[in-house]
């Protein structure tokens, strides 16, 4: 391998960390969704309940 691809490869940023935020960031918005409609079927539950149905 010449040496000139060895620089390249060794100049490239690492873009695994920025990769690994995305996901993290996205697991985390969809587990805020998942949890707002846990809530929010909990809710309509309870208040069909209350209503005597």
């Amino acid at each position: 391998m010449g040496r000139h691809f060895a620089l390249i490869g060794a100049g490239k940023p690492d873009q695994r960390a920025a990769r690994s935020m995305a996901c993290l960031a996205f697991v985390i918005l969809l587990s805020i969704a998942f949890w707002a409609g846990a809530l929010w079927i909990a809710d309509f539950l309870i208040r069909v309940g209350s209503l005597g149905y």
